[in-house]
């Protein structure tokens, strides 16, 4: 099962643009052009996206619990701080702040299901990020606008996950 398709009309309502696509829904081409123009007046930054997959000897309920389970999670995405007082795993609803450093990035859990992550992204990055799993794979979509290297952070993490999972750190192996 895959995760329902992005509601972009939640992400960039969400993410405090001043134009919906209800708007502009008669010119996508000019929907693009205005979202853009827009990210750049109210964001620094330029947007960036960035979709990778890797394989790793992992269990599907491993890599779950890497990823819904704060308490995992902050384990292995260093050096990234997750806000304190989160609850066991993630739900949809949820609200949360994450810093890299002086860099907060706000989180709003669209999307908690047993194999898909949808985190809207505000502050540090406004845009998403999209996990979705299974046995022995892992694959991360991060779009968003930033000063942040996008690609380079998600490459990290990745990494990161795969050596947290693999050394049977993850639960469920």
């Amino acid at each position: 099962a895959r995760c329902p398709p992005h509601n972009i009309e939640t992400f960039w309502l969400w993410g405090g643009h001043l134009a919906g696509p209800e708007q502009l829904r008669t010119n996508a081409i000019s929907y693009i052009k205005v979202t853009a123009l827009i990210s750049k007046i109210l964001m620094l930054g330029n947007f960036q996206q960035s979709n990778l997959r890797i394989e790793l000897e992992a269990s599907e309920t491993a890599i779950r619990d890497s990823l819904l389970r704060p308490a995992q999670l902050q384990q292995w995405l260093w050096p990234q701080q997750l806000s304190s007082g989160l609850p066991e795993e993630f739900s949809q609803g949820l609200t949360f702040t994450s810093w890299l450093g002086p860099v907060a990035v706000g989180h709003h859990v669209d999307i908690a299901e047993p194999n898909c992550l949808r985190l809207l992204l505000s502050q540090g990055i406004d845009g998403f990020h999209e996990w979705y799993w299974g046995d022995g794979w892992v694959q991360s979509r991060l779009e968003g606008v930033s000063l942040l290297p996008l690609n380079l952070g998600q490459t990290a993490s990745l990494l990161r996950l795969r050596e947290f999972v693999t050394k049977g750190k993850g639960k469920g192996k």
